[in-house]
């Protein structure tokens, strides 16, 4: 992933910076936030902005509102003035990152804002079958449409598909069609020129001229609204883009991938998905089988998040022992390899010992509560829970989570085993029911 500085890169800053570098971020610095603004409108390539709160975080987060620029920004500081830092989360930051950095705080940080890991590791034959039929068709042009439940590993197989493609030494841009809102998503596409709508300072390149001569993931794209759609098939058909407000198309050479958690078959029935794009981008289809479905895969994928979550968190590695890893391939994994990552980085902060034990493995029923290893002594408090609503129950511990994660919803959503995605649903959803949600601001504290 790619990383905007907004500081000074002396001190505490450039501290961070060394640490996000080493979990694999690539960095650019700006020492104001105009000079920022300029390489964000000219580079569509960053993921996140990390900007020091002795700049105007708030007239950053504005600016990019204004110039539709989609981009997560996260306020960096001491704990010396937390008044600044209530500012930047009111403001729109996303989080705040208190300096000194700690290394485990940039890699949660990192990991949010990229959404998924790089690695593809596939043992079970069928993982497999899926990934020799996508190397069958890597080198060529063609669209492809990969399809598989949440979780399952999609952005991961698109990105094996690009290194395997004549296109490899090209970029490769993802583009998070559910995470956007619908008023931005056209501008993060296609780009915009000065002037194109109010806020538009300058003209700003959008995805598809990001992606040139190289590959564009759609993801998520059944979440793409209908009209957009029609603008999305032009430029596939024609290879070619209108920047919004601009005069004149602007040719792009770029290779398409989609992702999709949802029936697109179904979604065209229903007249939310146009027909002919659906056809345009279905030129090649890869299903992704979820992670129940492929059991030789589960002991590969945990040792390997034993080994990385140790080593992010600077602890001894300890594998699982045999009664553990029975505890996994039994379970039904609703939420796929997301869901047993989110499970094995648990059970590795909770570990002592020479070895991963079954009582460390906390596994998320059908219910979406958590359940650890029966020991015989929790029966009070399910006993206590018994004729409350699981929605209530549910709302209560993240509510209960995030107060004592002081807020930071990144740290609360790894202590939940869910996706940032849906912890910040759940909580706009308690929002606009009238609950009390504690604010990121408690973050500074």
């Amino acid at each position: 992933m790619k990383v905007l500085i907004v500081g000074s890169l002396s001190g505490d800053l450039g501290q961070a910076a060394q640490i996000a570098m080493r979990r694999g971020a690539k960095l650019d610095q700006a020492d104001n936030a105009d000079s920022a603004l300029a390489r964000l409108r000219a580079d569509a390539h960053f993921d996140l902005v990390l900007c020091d709160l002795n700049h105007d975080v708030g007239a950053v987060v504005a600016a990019l509102a204004a110039e539709r620029i989609a981009i997560p920004v996260v306020a960096c500081g001491t704990g010396d003035d937390p008044d600044a830092a209530v500012r930047a989360i009111q403001a729109g930051a996303r989080e705040f990152l208190p300096l000194p950095p700690d290394p485990d705080l940039i890699a949660a940080i990192l990991e949010a804002a990229s959404g998924e890991t790089h690695v593809l590791i596939a043992h079970d034959p069928l993982m497999e079958a899926t990934i020799r039929r996508a190397e069958q068709v890597a080198r060529a042009d063609a669209s492809i449409m990969i399809s598989g439940e949440s979780g399952t590993g999609k952005e991961i197989l698109a990105r094996h598909i690009h290194r395997k493609s004549r296109r490899s030494g090209g970029p490769f841009v993802a583009l998070n069609c559910a995470a956007i809102p619908e008023n931005l998503l056209e501008s993060e596409l296609f780009g915009h020129e000065k002037g194109a709508f109010s806020g538009a300072a300058a003209r700003r390149l959008g995805k598809f001229e990001a992606a040139n001569r190289g590959t564009l993931l759609l993801d998520e794209i059944s979440e793409m609204d209908i009209r957009l759609q029609a603008k999305l098939l032009r430029a596939l058909q024609e290879r070619e883009i209108d920047r919004l407000g601009g005069t004149a198309p602007v040719k792009v050479d770029v290779r398409i991938l989609a992702t999709t958690n949802r029936d697109l078959h179904a979604e065209v029935r229903k007249g939310t998905f146009r027909e002919d794009l659906y056809f345009r981008l279905n030129v090649v289809s890869l299903a992704i089988p979820p992670l129940r479905e492929r059991p030789g895969d589960i002991a590969a994928l945990s040792d390997y998040f034993c080994r990385k979550f140790a080593d992010v968190n600077g602890l001894p590695y300890r594998p699982l022992s045999r009664a553990a890893m029975d505890r996994l391939t039994g379970h039904h994994w609703r939420g796929n390899v997301r869901e047993l990552e989110n499970v094995i980085h648990r059970a590795v902060l909770l570990a002592d010992g020479s070895e991963i034990g079954a009582a460390g493995v906390e596994l998320t029923q059908a219910d979406g509560t958590q359940r650890a290893l029966s020991t015989g002594t929790a029966e009070g408090g399910i006993a206590s829970l018994v004729g409350r609503r699981m929605e209530d129950v549910e709302r209560d511990l993240i509510i209960e989570t995030l107060g004592h994660t002081l807020g930071n919803r990144t740290h609360a959503a790894t202590i939940l085993g869910i996706s940032i995605r849906a912890l910040r649903n759940k909580l706009r959803d308690y929002t606009a029911r009238g609950v009390a949600v504690p604010p990121p601001a408690a973050n500074a504290a």
